[in-house]
């Protein structure tokens, strides 16, 4: 017969539900959050499992990988579907959340996620490590403005090259205060060389990559923005349609439609929000700094007039995550004037 398996994963302790083909409980246990672990406890029923259900999570990317090589047939599903799914149980244990999964395994009452390979992961965290010190580089330096002004010291328009000389150049003559800023300034100083470090990383990596290279030919799209679109996209035969990318890109607009209310609000925001805040400023770019014309551009300017700026922003960066699909799934550079076809045979 037929068994279904829910996971309910902690760091510590996974909590393992076994059902058969008519819902009924087989096992139930708990054992340590790791792949060989659940595969050993699992082996009984290794020739009659279906599917093995656990949730996405910061784990979920190497206990699927550890299962799958291990020859399970693991599914990692999404979180919100599931949490809307167990709505209906009053109670919620780490046993229970087991059972209603292993349920929604045998039921199909889930939508499966897609696993990102282990270099797309790492050149994601790549991404996310020089954003995160990047980030740290200008609070400080926001800091450090708003330390000084209670002295009368204004800084004023500075770039981020000559902020350190521009205190330094403020602070002579304050000795007591230039005791205090420096640690902040050398602090500030070697955010930024390691920033700079994970930016020679990343032009190495994209001038590795054919695919990346080809992305970079797209107006706005930087080595940022087509690796970013390359780590998280990871295979772009997984969407049907190259339309399809933008919903799980969290760009369309969230639909209220209820008898004779319909409602189109802001963009949903799901999935990536470092590839989603690229693409905003590879439109961004595309709209204000490119040069050249395009039809995409036109067509970006003509929306900006009619709907405002911001607007006509989401809606090329959308656009924009179409046409760079199509230029992957097909072996294409960008063509001038051609993607909007491109885009509207997607």
């Amino acid at each position: 017969m037929k068994k279904y398996a829910g996971l309910d994963v902690s760091m510590e302790e996974t909590s393992i539900c076994v059902i058969d083909g008519d819902g009924e409980v087989i096992a139930e246990g708990k054992v340590a959050s790791e792949p060989g672990a659940l595969a050993r406890y699992l082996e009984p029923w290794r020739e009659e499992l279906v599917r093995i259900g656990l949730e996405a999570g910061a784990t979920s990317p190497w206990l699927h990988r550890g299962l799958v090589d291990l020859g399970l047939p693991a599914v990692c599903i999404e979180t919100r579907r599931m949490k809307a799914y167990a709505k209906a149980s009053p109670v919620k244990t780490d046993r229970r959340d087991a059972h209603l999964i292993a349920l929604a395994m045998r039921a199909g009452l889930f939508r499966a996620v897609h696993v990102k390979s282990e270099g797309s992961q790492k050149l994601r965290l790549a991404l996310t490590a020089r954003r995160t010190l990047l980030d740290q580089a200008r609070q400080l330096q926001g800091k450090i403005r708003g330390d000084l002004k209670p002295f009368g010291i204004v800084l004023g328009k500075v770039g981020s090259g000559g902020f350190a000389a521009r205190v330094k150049e403020r602070l002579a003559g304050r000795a007591d205060l230039w005791a205090l800023v420096s640690p902040l300034l050398d602090m500030r100083a070697a955010l930024l060389d390691r920033v700079r470090g994970y930016e020679r990383l990343l032009r190495s990596a994209a001038k590795a990559n054919p695919v990346v290279r080809r992305l970079m030919t797209a107006p706005g799209v930087g080595t940022l923005n087509a690796l970013a679109y390359y780590a998280v996209i990871d295979t772009p035969e997984r969407f049907r349609r190259s339309a399809d990318v933008p919903a799980a890109l969290g760009l369309t607009p969230r639909i209220d439609n209820s008898g004779e209310v319909e409602r189109c609000g802001s963009i949903t925001k799901a999935g990536d929000a470092l590839l989603r805040s690229l693409l905003f400023e590879a439109a961004n770019a595309l709209l204000t700094r490119t040069r050249k014309w395009c039809a995409l551009k036109r067509w970006g300017l003509t929306v900006a007039k009619r709907r405002g700026f911001n607007r006509a922003r989401v809606a090329v960066a959308r656009r924009l995550a179409i046409v760079l699909h199509r230029m992957w799934r097909d072996g294409t550079e960008f063509h001038w004037g051609a993607e909007l076809a491109s885009d509207k045979a997607a």
